[in-house]
């Protein structure tokens, strides 16, 4: 079992001051308070979205997915900074379904959020789908394809196009658990279960850091607690420190936020 004790007392003791916001919502669900949302919110651009870093003129899909994860565990999807983070990200959407960097952030871009890497797009389009279908589940959990709807039912129908015919996709491990997701809340239940099993028979091999980000996706868009969500949190059971954290696939410095993924794993 998961010692949940020791992984709040590894965020308090180790946690910034957002970080420690984050942990409170989880545990308590009392909102952040404003100046810790303001923190977040005074790097947002006019667009809407976030630049890849302090000194960045144009916003970036992949840094703008990122400050949502971190609103998400503050409050909810919900309030101004989101609404507008949302609404950005929808009109960034692509003709054809598809989300991508602007050229102009290659140079700095990591792997994963190339400008016109095909690898990148698959995993872009599947984490902003992710973080737009979370928006529509937690405004109404039963009519998802209301918010955003045309938005998302092209980003699922370019996502499917792209598996291959036993269930993996060309990109990146995390793009599968977004994709799955997506997949599953527009209805492509066939081929969100077919990801799903291919990522159960990857489980085995992923650092703590993947399995807790799988695993909170799993939860955040009611994929219901199946065996996928259970041998996830069995592994992430077997990873635990003795200190209470999880290693994260950056270093120590972004423990506590792999720490705080495996907790909403277990909200």
């Amino acid at each position: 079992m998961v010692d949940i004790d020791a992984a709040i007392g590894y965020v308090v003791a180790h946690g910034d001051p957002v970080e420690r916001a984050r942990l409170s919502y989880l545990r308590t669900g009392q909102p952040a308070p404003d100046e810790v949302v303001d923190r977040i919110a005074s790097g947002q651009m006019p667009e809407g979205g976030w630049p890849a870093s302090a000194e960045g003129s144009v916003p970036s899909i992949d840094a703008t997915c990122f400050r949502l994860n971190e609103l998400d565990d503050l409050g909810g999807l919900r309030g101004p900074v989101v609404e507008r983070a949302l609404q950005w990200l929808a009109a960034a959407q692509r003709d054809d379904g598809t989300w991508q960097e602007h050229e102009a952030l290659a140079e700095q871009a990591p792997p994963w959020a190339m400008p016109g890497d095909p690898e990148a797009t698959l995993y872009l389009t599947s984490v902003a789908g992710f973080w737009l279908t979370s928006a529509a589940v937690e405004a109404d959990p039963y009519q998802t394809r209301a918010r955003h709807g045309d938005v998302l039912a092209r980003a699922a129908a370019w996502v499917v196009s792209q598996l291959r015919p036993d269930g993996t996709w060309p990109s990146f491990l995390a793009a599968g658990w977004h994709a799955a997701g997506l997949l599953n809340q527009q209805q492509f239940f066939y081929e969100s279960a077919r990801v799903q099993l291919v990522l159960g028979d990857r489980l085995s091999d992923m650092s703590p850091a993947d399995v807790a980000s799988m695993a909170a996706v799993l939860r955040r868009v009611n994929l219901g607690d199946d065996w996928l969500l259970q041998n996830a949190r069995k592994r992430l059971s077997e990873t635990q420190r003795r200190d209470g954290g999880w290693d994260s696939n950056e270093g120590p410095l972004f423990d506590v936020n792999t720490t705080l993924t495996a907790l909403r794993a277990y909200r």
